[in-house]
């Protein structure tokens, strides 16, 4: 009777944690829509355009109006009851052969909880796999249920369910979701570890101890640690195809992590490599299309990477944790005031030293100044270790000096931009004390900021020194030197500020910034064809227009109407009388029972073919081609003179007119698509395509996962480049507005102009590749634990 006894209890527990967790994700709604009405609101008092001011008003009315509604379906939906533990998963329709047809919208919103999903997983990734783990050993279940509501993409499938039923539109949580998925994915890791923290407390899995569900044969110690891991991963709870999406991941980087014979135990209750042990959630149905999803997103090289570097920084929380004794990342720290007074005296005398800025010709002095500033971290590191009260800070104290020893040696950084980033260190460390998320969190503003400048001038051979690039980098520097105590928000700060500098400094250098110009009008010229085709197809929806013509208007003169626009401007005299012409020629070709109306269409018609002829002149069309559609025009209004049909009233004719001439006030802003593009749409508006090549519309279709990249790639970012054969080293210098163009620039003066679907497909083939996949930071982590791992003495010694 005691194993019965046993399994009640343990399920009493389970349910118990289930019940603290819903109640505290529960009472985590108010303050997530309070969040988002203040968003809201901010939103509407933002100055702008009409339109885009009326959307924001509009977006919150409607929330302010049905808020309530969706938080109390949410709750009701959250608060549907633990699962039991015995309950089989519901069957997939790709698992039971069936098929199901899902509309567009149901698409999206599955879409929208996956990035909801993602980003709570990202916050809690150590936390969700520990909490896994103990509930699996209190159920005896292999895994979580499809829908328990610890996996966090069950909560983000119902709340965003919910925020439709409630009357709230996919386009106000487009508005708000960067503000909702933080204020989100930060109070759910603080649930997560609340929940764990329960079960500790009830004796379940106090350490989680991996070692006994590793396998290995004396054949395969310190020989095939990846397969080891791969087979850890799968006993641990993961499906054989994450477990060797995983393996595959980390590739070649065996070599710096843990020695193969050794699986750590966690003393915190978090298993090792747990950040890497998950891949991407899904929209949590458990249907074909979110495991597809999953798969998508697990195999694409930004994911692999994203596991790569979580294991890296789970790695480093695992050894501070068992190492360090007062190490606790989830409290702030105030650092004491002996270390305090060391790194301003320390800071100071840096900062008086200074980085003078050289020509390119003295970089041997440079250098010299580099190989000084090593020398001079570790003396600071022993200045400070020593200083150092508790050993936390002497561990943070060595782990800082290790990843800017790290920076300080990467060669493929020109030695002046080394300078600079080695008197961050003092920041940084005052950053990395106060706030240990430093060491955990890939998205801490002080590791963006030093990986931002770092792929900027990582890994290629040109110089930057004395440039404007390192003028930059020197002002950063200096501004954060100038606020030593507001920490992480001075970092934020500058940050932004990079980046628009390097959005205006990249789209503005030789040769660029006149690609920049072309480009945008290409993109312009194209979104507005597609767009006047719509407008006209609207105007037209219900006229008695010959097949013929409407071809003609939405096929050519819509794109005649675009380049003029572009080119002399939308109000332009001869812009206008194009316009006029869509409107002339569709009350021409309508039928003409009346003597005077056919009178009136032969005294104009010289002059109106020869103004449409003008226009496809515009377009490149040679004679040929002009004379064919001058040909299909003449007979179609030849036999309108003919056509007992009735006429189309002339008020409707001067409506659209009317309509034609300040069409552009009623474009939509909306995306319009992918965009065609080819050389001659560059020369159609008057670009010489001479220094440009265009890679167009073609290829493979890419996965939305390889799109979401292409998406999420920054400028200043630097690639190879596989194309028609020749691989080039190229630069990421600007994207279009809508995102829709993509322009790299090589370092021979080249320009290449990529369509978004070609640049998706471009990825997905490995025809363009990232010339560092691995941040600089990430980088310098690992080669931090390789030295600690060496030697673990030396994270807590005096100096």
């Amino acid at each position: 009777m005691a194993l019965p006894a046993r399994n009640l209890k343990h399920s009493l527990i389970a349910g118990q944690a289930r019940a603290l967790f819903t109640e505290r994700v529960i009472r985590m709604l108010p303050a997530l829509a309070a969040t988002i009405g203040d968003s809201l609101l901010e939103l509407a008092t933002r100055s702008g355009n009409a339109r885009e001011m009326q959307e924001r008003r509009d977006a919150l009315q409607a929330y302010q109006k049905n808020s309530a509604t969706w938080a109390q379906g949410t709750q009701r939906a959250w608060n549907k009851g633990p699962l039991p533990a015995v309950a089989a998963a519901p069957v997939s329709p790709s698992e039971s052969g069936e098929l199901q047809l899902l509309g567009d919208e149901a698409i999206e919103h599955r879409i929208l909880a996956s990035r909801l999903a993602l980003r709570v997983f990202d916050f809690s990734s150590w936390e969700l796999n520990d909490l896994r783990l103990r509930i699996q050993s209190l159920e005896s279940m292999p895994d979580l249920h499809r829908q328990d509501i610890f996996r966090p993409e069950v909560l983000a499938h119902d709340l965003i369910v919910q925020w439709i039923h409630a009357g709230l539109s996919q386009s106000v949580w487009l508005l708000v979701q960067e503000i909702a998925h933080k204020s989100m994915a930060v109070q759910m890791h603080d649930i997560y570890h609340a929940t764990n923290e329960f079960l500790i407390r009830q004796g379940v899995m106090p350490e989680i101890d991996l070692r006994p569900l590793v396998r290995r044969t004396p054949s395969t110690l310190g020989t095939n640690v990846s397969s080891s891991r791969a087979g850890l991963l799968e006993k641990a709870g993961l499906a054989r195809g994450e477990a060797g999406n995983l393996q595959s991941a980390e590739g070649g980087d065996t070599a710096s992590g843990p020695s193969a014979g050794s699986v750590p135990t966690r003393g915190d209750g978090s298993a090792a490599q747990a950040d890497a042990t998950s891949t991407v959630p899904g929209d949590g149905d458990g249907d074909g299309d979110g495991d597809e999803a999953r798969r998508q997103m697990a195999n694409t090289p930004m994911a692999r990477v994203r596991v790569r570097a979580q294991a890296v920084m789970g790695r480093l929380k695992q050894m501070l944790t068992h190492q360090v004794p007062d190490y606790d990342e989830a409290h702030a720290y105030q650092a004491s005031s002996q270390l305090s007074q060391a790194m301003s005296l320390l800071q100071q005398a840096g900062a008086s030293t200074g980085a003078p800025s050289l020509p390119a010709s003295m970089q041997s002095q440079l250098q010299a100044d580099v190989d000084h500033m090593l020398h001079a971290l570790r003396q600071r590191t022993s200045t400070l270790k020593q200083a150092a009260s508790t050993s936390a800070e002497k561990a943070t104290i060595e782990i800082v000096a290790l990843m800017f020893q790290s920076i300080l040696t990467e060669d493929r950084i020109p030695p002046g931009i080394r300078v600079w980033f080695a008197r961050l260190q003092m920041p940084v460390l005052r950053v990395a004390v106060a706030e240990p998320e430093f060491f955990s969190s890939l998205q801490h503003p002080a590791r963006q900021l030093i990986d931002r400048m770092g792929s900027c001038v990582l890994g290629f051979d040109v110089t930057v020194v004395g440039s404007v690039m390192e003028t930059e980098i020197r002002r950063v520097v200096q501004v954060i030197e100038q606020y030593p105590e507001t920490g992480r928000r001075v970092f934020q700060l500058v940050y932004d500020e990079f980046d628009k500098f390097l959005a205006c400094f990249l789209a503005e250098q030789d040769g660029v910034a006149r690609m920049v110009s072309l480009a945008q009008q290409l993109e312009q010229k194209e979104t507005m064809t597609i767009q006047y085709t719509i407008e006209m197809r609207t105007m037209l929806s219900d006229m008695s227009v010959r097949d013929e013509i409407r071809d003609f208007l939405f096929k050519v003169w819509a794109e005649v109407l675009a380049v003029a626009a572009v080119k002399n401007g939308a109000q332009h005299v001869h812009t206008l009388q194009l316009k006029q012409a869509a409107a002339d020629l569709v009350w021409a070709a309508s039928a003409k029972p009346n003597r005077v109306d056919r009178i009136r269409v032969i005294s104009t018609l010289p002059g109106q073919l020869q103004l449409l002829r003008q226009g496809m002149a515009m377009l490149g069309l040679n004679l040929a081609a002009q004379d064919a559609h001058i040909k299909i025009i003449s007979d179609t209004l030849a036999d309108a003179f003919m056509s007992k049909t009735d006429a189309i009233p002339l008020e409707k004719v001067q409506a659209m007119a009317k309509r034609l001439t300040h069409l552009e006030d009623y474009l939509s802003d909306q995306n319009v698509g992918d965009l065609p593009l080819d050389t001659d749409s560059l020369v159609m508006i008057g670009i010489d395509a001479a220094n440009i090549e265009v890679i167009g519309d073609g290829g493979n279709e890419p996965t939305d996962a390889m799109r979401t990249w292409a998406n999420a790639l920054q400028p200043g970012s630097w690639f190879s480049l596989d194309h028609n054969g020749k691989v080039s080293h190229v630069q990421f210098a600007w994207c279009s507005e809508r995102k829709q163009l993509h322009l790299f620039v090589a370092a021979d003066g080249r320009s290449f102009l990529i369509q978004m679907r070609r640049l998706a497909a471009y990825l997905q083939a490995r025809l363009l590749v990232p010339t560092e996949e691995e941040a600089l930071t990430v980088r310098a982590t690992r080669e931090a634990l390789a030295k600690l791992d060496a030697n673990p003495e030396r994270l807590l010694s005096q100096d």
